[in-house]
């Protein structure tokens, strides 16, 4: 019988849509007329995937207890009862309910397979064996399902199903993957950019690897015989240790990216003695076969020799080993295996892969530092002490011989000798001394003024004398060494936290205050940074005393854009090395901040001139022709002599052109208004105006629209503190778009309201009112509701946009509040003017109401 073919839809991550191809795949061969069944699909409850299914033939499932509750599983002898064409099979990594037949759902489908059954079905990239420990370490999930990567790279076919995180994600936030209830933190932790896009690269990777494959499945079975290079051979030394699956793994990625052979070893020592086989090999044994190598065992006294010679015949191109686990110790009187293979291995690339460190394991202590070394006029100091002050202090003793003897001068001599070490270190302290020690000889042993010693106790003293001192220099050294070293570690350490807490970076001007601090810490007499200009240097920024050229300075580094960091007054050392880069490298990191800052200011004002340069494009290519071609019309039917119009015919013409033309000059007006209100030049006249006059003119503006506005304002509310035009533009802006937007017939009231310093008039239509998200975005230019951009149904959006900025340029506010019972309500928020009491008025006035047929 022959066997069947594998087709695999491969997901780069869970959701891109693996199912659904599948389920349209085998609704495409059903309708050619091949006998197609779903053996097992698993929609998720997703409405798009359970109607790819449409009319395909399903066959019923298997339900199985399991702990006290039921699940469902493919009916596997059911479908091979069935024995179609082809049968549809998805979650090839599934793991079955315990009792099924198979473990897995691969196996499932291979016993399909050899019944000559085709099978098409869906894996994602993470339950591949040889990735699951990248995607665990990539998103913090353990995939526990996986797939042999033999298994997958067995298939007939393999087609990737792939997706950008970023659609992925809009995906999720509909709800066409996962339910409500689910998609914030699938999307917070799982599907963050980061993961998708590092999945996506596995899986485009893998997928690379498999077309070579076929690449040169292709080249056998045609007989192409142009050269090739030898096939890749990756030899990884398995002993069964610990961490020894990790280096598996890392071998398997290795050979995969160099479409190479993974070969696993292990080495059997033949020393006579019988070793137990290592626990773990076993386990390594296991993964290397689902990795899709083969493992191999050779014996040998030498470790190292067997693995090299093992390798160069199987003509190995890479070998990979473990890092040693051998103690310092231990490879100083056995020797290093690793060093032995990377020196005989030429020309294999040897890979030394480090085992990963335990979970809440400490990093490896740093080595002990080298002591700060005492300053060069300490030294000096010291040496001047070491010969001078010794000598002269043995003369200053020498007429006291008779009272202090040997040992009265010796302990003298020796605090001499301290204090050289306190001061030079352990060398000058060495030649006090030697000096100091010769003194006592010449000055205090009989005979005296002599080098040469009478008594076998004298010269026993001075020779301890001479060990104490120099054992105890070393220690005074080292002592005040040390001292200095914490007392520098200590000022680095708060440098650099300064440094790492952002706190200089964070002002507004960081380069003076990095050179302020940089000055501070190394105690300097002046820090700049210069910048070259046509001849000479420009000072960027500075500390202290003035610097004017590189030349000038004792120390100078070069930072970014060819500036240069110069420094007096100090002489710097190769222990603040470390520090000056720290500080080298923040200097560097602000440039590139300032750079970046200038940078991303320029392209907002580019980016803001582009979206209103297309914004207007688009309303002059649009709304702004839409009138110019209803009067180029109207105009050309009047002047055309080839149909006799009659006189309504002729006056509707020309209502068409005085509306179109009053339309248009409403549509320039607000684009004009527009540009005064964005360049600053808005010329404001504020003085008290009564709001009923401006009300009426506003009305008295518009066109006719089909709609009433009922006014009902009393005569009696007080005057407005504005500019009577604009005010009167921007209430007709409004009353404009209430009428755009409310039903034919219905009317738009316009009403207002007094506070203690505010007057606040409402136009209140009873349209489709405004979500609140969008409330803000409609005050925006070239804004609607219902498409996010362009013009309302007569114009180009800059209505409400002008009408908020008039009212903001006059003190005002205007907002957008809910109708009850639908609809949209403008408020006017407007000061009140300070004026003398007016003659006192009804104080209810009759609603003025305007209607347009």
């Amino acid at each position: 019988m022959t066997r069947g073919k594998l087709r695999i839809y491969l997901g780069a991550a869970p959701g891109v849509g693996k199912t659904y191809a599948m389920l349209d795949e085998g609704w495409r061969r059903s309708k050619r007329g091949t006998d197609v069944v779903i053996g097992y699909v698993e929609a998720h409850t997703r409405p798009n995937t359970i109607a790819q299914i449409r009319d395909l033939e399903i066959v019923p499932r298997e339900r199985w207890a399991y702990r006290g509750q039921l699940f469902d599983e493919m009916d596997l002898d059911a479908v091979l009862e069935r024995h179609p064409d082809v049968a549809l099979v998805d979650e090839l990594a599934h793991t079955n309910v315990p009792g099924s037949r198979h473990e897995k759902r691969w196996q499932d489908v291979e016993e399909l397979l050899e019944a000559g059954i085709d099978v098409i079905s869906t894996v994602n990239i993470q339950h591949l064996t040889s990735l699951n420990d990248v995607v665990e370490r990539i998103t913090g999930v353990v995939q526990r399902e996986t797939v042999p990567d033999s298994v997958v790279r067995g298939a007939d076919q393999i087609e990737l199903v792939d997706m950008s995180p970023e659609a992925l994600r809009r995906r999720m936030a509909h709800g066409n993957v996962y339910v409500p209830e689910k998609v914030d933190e699938a999307l917070a932790h799982y599907f963050r950019v980061g993961n998708l896009g590092a999945l996506r690269e596995l899986a485009l990777l893998w997928v690379a690897d498999r077309v070579d494959d076929e690449l040169a499945g292709y080249r056998d079975r045609y007989g192409i015989s142009q050269p090739w290079e030898t096939k890749e051979r990756v030899v990884v030394a398995l002993t069964g240790a610990p961490g020894g699956e990790h280096l598996l793994r890392r071998a398997s990625r290795i050979a995969a990216r160099v479409n190479g052979e993974l070969i696993g070893v292990h080495v059997r020592a033949t020393d006579g003695m019988s070793h137990p086989r290592p626990e773990g090999l076993e386990v390594q044994r296991q993964l290397l076969d689902e990795l899709g190598g083969r493992y191999t065992e050779v014996t040998g006294v030498d470790v190292a020799e067997s693995l090299v010679d093992f390798a160069r015949a199987e003509n190995a191109s890479q070998l990979v080993v473990g890092a040693s686990a051998r103690s310092r110790l231990a490879e100083l009187t056995r020797g290093s295996v690793i060093n032995r293979i990377v020196r005989d291995a030429a020309p294999i690339d040897v890979h030394v892969i480090s085992a990963p460190r335990p979970p809440g394991a400490l990093p490896p202590m740093p080595g002990r530092r080298r002591l700060v070394p005492v300053s060069r006029r300490r030294r000096q100091i010291g040496w001047v002490m070491a010969t001078v002050g010794m000598f002269v202090l043995a003369v200053a003793l020498s007429p006291l011989h008779a009272s202090f003897g040997l040992s009265g001068a010796l302990l003298c001599i020796l605090v001499g000798v301290v204090a050289v070490a306190t001061v030079g270190g352990v060398a000058p302290a060495v030649a006090a001394t030697v000096v100091g020690g010769l003194s006592a000889d010449y000055y205090f042993t009989a005979p005296i003024h002599s080098f040469r010693i009478q008594r076998a106790a004298d010269a026993v003293a001075i020779g301890f004398f001479l060990l104490a001192a120099v054992a105890v220099s070393a220690l005074v050294d080292r002592l005040g060494r040390r001292g200095l070293q914490a007392t520098r570690a200590q000022a680095e350490a708060e440098a650099l936290a300064r440094l790492a807490g952002g706190s200089v970076l964070a002002g507004a001007e960081p380069l003076p205050d990095l050179v302020a601090e940089l000055r501070r810490t190394f105690d300097l007499d002046g820090v700049a940074i210069l910048a070259p200009v046509d001849h000479g240097w420009a000072v960027v920024a500075s500390a202290g005393a003035s610097i004017d050229s590189p030349e000038r300075a004792a120390f100078s580094a070069e930072l970014a854009e060819g500036a240069v960091l110069v420094l007096t007054g100090s002489t710097l050392g190769a222990e603040d090395t470390r520090l000056l880069s720290a500080f080298v490298m923040q200097l560097r990191q602000a440039q590139d901040r300032m750079q970046l800052e200038t940078q991303a200011a320029s392209a907002r004002e580019l980016a803001e001139a582009d979206t209103l340069r297309t914004a207007l494009l688009t309303a002059v290519s649009h709304d702004l022709r839409t009138p110019l071609a209803s009067i180029k019309a109207a105009a050309s039917s009047l002047l055309s002599t080839d149909v006799a119009w009659s006189p309504t015919d002729v006056v509707g013409f020309a209502h068409t052109i005085d509306a179109e033309s009053d339309r248009l000059t409403d549509l320039v007006s607000n684009l004009l208004d527009m540009s005064r209100l964005q360049a600053g030049v808005l010329p404001i006249a504020l003085r008290p105006v009564a709001l009923d006059d401006v009300l009426y003119a506003a009305v008295a503006s518009l066109a006719d629209s089909g709609s009433t506005i009922a006014i009902d304002v009393s005569p009696t509310t007080p005057p407005v503190e504005v500019d009577r035009g604009l005010l009167e533009r921007a209430i007709a802006n409004v009353l404009s778009n209430a009428l755009t937007w409310s039903p034919a017939g219905s009317a738009v009231r316009v009403e207002a309201g007094v506070t203690d310093h505010t007057v606040r008039v409402y136009v209140i239509d009873q349209g489709p009112g405004i979500p609140i998200d969008q409330r803000e975005a409609i005050f925006e230019s070239f804004q609607r509701l219902g498409d996010g951009t362009g013009a309302g149904p007569n114009g180009i959006g800059l209505g409400l946009a002008v009408a908020r900025g008039f009212t903001a340029a006059m003190a005002g506010d205007l907002t957008v509040e809910d109708t009850p019972g639908g609809g949209a309500t403008f408020v006017f928020s407007l000061p009140r003017a300070v004026v003398a009491a007016e003659p006192a008025a009804p104080d209810v006035a009759p609603a003025v109401t305007r209607t347009t047929s």
